[in-house]
């Protein structure tokens, strides 16, 4: 498999102006931009807020090039540190957000106003990432604790701990479920991928993608599915990005998952650390770093 840089021009058309520190995290929901629901997205940041932003299409015109985006709410007053990441559930209805306080927070719109619906607590220090599975009833956390917690949503807006996984020997960057099995994936400044399953009630790690096997050298910082869920890529201090499938040939049949190989590397486009990384839906990976640069890749077929 080869990738090619492919030319791409951006155009700035506004610029979101009111956190008063670094925004850490963005978060589309998902139930949004519909001809009847503009679409709407979270941000996070250090100033310990997070704001709701909401599309305003221009009346003459539908395309998101007319039109504005406007702040219609501050969720804020909950946590007493910096917020590092947020998270939608796959209906849209609840927003997950995780702090540097040790809490995760989790917020509903209720009559038209945002409202902390419940406080998770258990981490021992700072809560880094946050993610729901694909029917929304799971919700993962993971911290500095090098631990990883998995929630399951109960009714009354209760949350209750079902595992503690704590396979990893240093801080948990973040954490992902795969977008269409309840099979869990974190990463870690231990310079690990761990893949996450359920056997029986039980969580166990059922994989871990290493420097053995082809994985990074340093820190993992973030990891992304492309859309039909048998490809991820993941990003690294090693300033490398990695892509990896699923062997579908090697499936285990006791519990069904299929263990993941490493299919190609992608190196030389950053100099500096790489911090985030997303697979869009429309097959194109972004990738941010350190060296103040968001590159673009995209498949090339005829390299296939």
């Amino acid at each position: 498999m080869e990738f090619y840089e492919g030319a791409c021009e951006l155009k700035l058309l506004q610029t979101l102006e009111g956190h008063t520190d670094r925004v850490w995290s963005l978060a589309w929901n998902p139930a949004t931009g519909t001809a009847e629901t503009p679409l709407v997205f979270a941000s996070c940041s250090g100033d310990k807020t997070v704001r709701i932003w909401e599309q305003n299409p221009s009346p003459s015109s539908s395309s998101s090039s007319h039109s504005s985006w406007n702040c219609k709410a501050v969720l804020e007053d909950t946590h007493t540190r910096t917020v590092r990441s947020c998270s939608w559930s796959p209906s849209g209805k609840s927003l997950a957000v995780a702090s540097f306080d040790a809490t995760t927070s989790i917020w509903e719109n209720v009559g038209g106003d945002f409202e902390c619906v419940s406080t998770l607590e258990g981490h021992e220090n700072e809560v880094k990432s946050v993610s729901w599975n694909a029917s929304g009833t799971l919700l993962a956390t993971c911290g500095r604790d090098k631990s990883v917690w998995i929630w399951e949503v109960q009714p009354g807006n209760e949350y209750e701990c079902v595992s503690v996984l704590q396979g990893h020997s240093q801080d948990v960057k973040m954490v992902l479920w795969h977008p269409t099995l309840d099979v869990l994936f974190s990463c870690s400044y231990d310079n690990t991928v761990k893949v996450w399953a359920d056997d029986d009630d039980d969580w166990q790690c059922v994989q871990t993608l290493g420097e053995p096997n082809n994985g990074h050298s340093s820190t993992v910082w973030a990891l992304s599915f492309n859309k039909t869920g048998d490809k991820m890529v993941t990003c690294s201090d090693d300033l490398t990005l990695k892509i990896w499938e699923m062997d579908s040939t090697s499936m285990q049949s006791a519990d069904g998952y299929a263990p993941w190989r490493h299919l190609f590397t992608i190196t030389g486009y950053h100099d500096r650390t790489i911090f985030s990384v997303h697979w869009s839906s429309e097959g194109i990976i972004a990738s941010g770093a350190a060296d103040d640069a968001i590159r673009f890749f995209v498949e090339d077929k005829d390299g296939l």
